[in-house]
């Protein structure tokens, strides 16, 4: 079972999880996941199965997008409604346009400190680990961009956004600043990913789906990389290529691209440096034969 599984994550369920489940399901041993999820959090998660865990590594790299609710006057030791309450504060009166003159000093390129309770490795442990140990370590805070911070809607205490980010970006950790920004603490009480480079919420298949009919729910390995461009190459280019052989193409920008045959065959994925193509990734080989 080769493709790509837009995913409906239900919540109550780790990213870990659903890949379990579809290993059985699909019986293979060649499964991967694009994207942790947070367990509470449901929505878009891609599970790449057999030869697709070849583009795990390239096909998350587009935007994630989410819609979440931020409760204010509370916040958790999780960053969410499932951990235990370490903050009280007050709750101002807010008023619609200068929380969003507030939402528009987070769009844009920062830097993020990821939170304790993250799948995060830190000299091999697991942050999370630590975290339920009472551990806390110092992070290293990592660049992320916002794009997209649209107010939804608004009450007393809660505030509903949708977010477009790069990867990367801790949803919780970010409505937690927003709290404070708005004279407050907070947490993450709901989360809805509806996005994930590629793969939208509306496309999505629940597991029970999946393991009824496999087939149908399947995308093509194509679709995990379809946000890069694409480099055409000869009969001859191609069998060069996918050999492991370095080619010049004139006129070629530099840059990662998904490499076609003739025929519009998926090759694999290459990058191009200096007009030279070199193979990144090679899915099949292509066989040249001189007409």
């Amino acid at each position: 079972m080769d493709g790509v599984f837009n995913v409906l994550k239900p919540p109550a369920m780790t990213s870990h999880d659903v890949v379990a489940f579809l290993r059985r399901a699909l019986q293979t041993k060649k499964i991967g996941h694009g994207g942790t999820l947070d367990p509470d959090a449901a929505g878009v998660l891609p599970v790449f199965a057999g030869s697709a865990t070849r583009l795990l590594e390239f096909a998350v790299e587009g935007q994630k997008e989410y819609l979440v609710e931020l409760t204010l006057g509370k916040r958790t030791d999780t960053g969410d409604d499932s951990g235990t309450v370490i903050e009280e504060l007050p709750v101002p009166a807010l008023e619609q346009e200068a929380v969003e003159m507030v939402l528009k000093n987070f769009l844009g390129p920062q830097m993020q400190v990821p939170p304790m309770y993250s799948a995060l490795k830190v000299d091999g442990k697991k942050l999370y680990e630590l975290a339920r140990k009472g551990i806390e370590v110092e992070r290293e805070a990592r660049p992320i961009e916002i794009y997209k911070l649209e107010l939804m809607n608004l009450s007393a205490d809660k505030l509903t956004m949708a977010v477009q980010c790069s990867k990367g970006t801790y949803i919780r950790v970010l409505v937690e600043d927003i709290a404070r920004a708005l004279g407050t603490c907070g947490t993450m009480s709901f989360l809805l990913r509806t996005q994930v480079g590629q793969y939208l919420i509306n496309d999505a298949h629940t597991l029970q789906e999946i393991a009824e009919n496999p087939e149908a729910c399947k995308g093509e390995l194509l679709g995990a990389v379809a946000h890069l461009p694409k480099l055409k190459l000869t009969g001859r280019q191609a069998a060069r290529i996918t050999n492991g052989v370095k080619t010049t193409i004139r006129g070629t920008e530099a840059g990662r691209y998904v490499l076609l045959g003739p025929g519009d065959e998926f090759l694999g994925l290459g990058t191009v440096t200096e007009e030279m193509v070199k193979a990144d990734k090679i899915l099949q080989h292509y066989v040249y034969v001189e007409e």
